[in-house]
């Protein structure tokens, strides 16, 4: 036997049929034969791996007719050295699906959330100096709320918006709640280039709307 068929080798590679008398003592003699069925065994498994993906999208167009022209140089009957060009394309075959796919999961990625300022929070002369926290404001008027270690309250904390040249002029932003982190709708027409001092306070459940004076974090938001 001077080849194994082309066709043999695939069914061989795909483990669709069993070695015929004399083609493993030639696979075993043929670095050749033994190269092009390994080769086709490692794009089957391209292949079986891109099966788990679901919903793939389909190919470009122009991905399919060069695989077609590149098939359509290898005779039917060609010598097993000729497969390269179908093993070609083939691999071609399976790293679009896989390229599609990346592409579209990127594009289907949910955009990353653009930030319009920054602060970080800092302890007050009277609070713990490990309570901390970071505010980020988000565009579409959202600000998120990350604190720690804040004192035990009897009551609840709340967000504040604070005028740096007067502290006395505020705007309630929000509660927090056990959770670490919150996001909290901004009011809308805070000016934020006015209002750019953030205060954690400690509210008493009083039903007293207005600042507590008692204040435990503050940060100044930046750009």
């Amino acid at each position: 036997m001077r080849h194994v068929d082309p066709d043999r080798l695939v069914l061989l590679a795909l483990s669709e049929a069993e070695p015929e008398p004399g083609e493993a003592d030639h696979l075993a003699d043929c670095a050749g034969c033994r190269h092009e069925r390994d080769d086709l065994r490692q794009v089957a498994g391209l292949g079986a791996q891109a099966q788990d993906v679901q919903d793939l999208p389909p190919p470009p167009e122009h991905v399919w007719r060069a695989i077609e022209a590149r098939i359509g140089t290898v005779p039917h009957r060609a010598r097993p050295r000729r497969l390269a060009p179908a093993l070609a394309a083939v691999a071609i075959a399976v790293l679009a699906v896989a390229g599609t796919v990346v592409v579209d999961r990127l594009v289907s990625r949910p955009a990353a959330e653009q930030v319009t300022a920054r602060a970080t929070l800092t302890p007050l002369a009277t609070v713990p100096p490990s309570a901390g926290g970071d505010v980020t404001v988000l565009a579409g008027g959202r600000m998120r709320v990350d604190v720690r270690n804040l004192p035990l309250t009897t009551g609840y904390h709340e967000v504040w918006l604070l005028d740096p040249a007067d502290p006395t002029r505020m705007v309630a932003v929000g509660s927090l709640t056990t959770a670490p982190e919150v996001v909290l709708p901004v009011p809308p027409g805070t000016d934020l280039n006015r209002y750019r001092l953030v205060d954690i306070s400690d509210e008493p459940h009083d039903g007293d709307a207005a600042h507590s004076g008692h204040s435990l974090l503050r940060g100044t938001l930046t750009s």
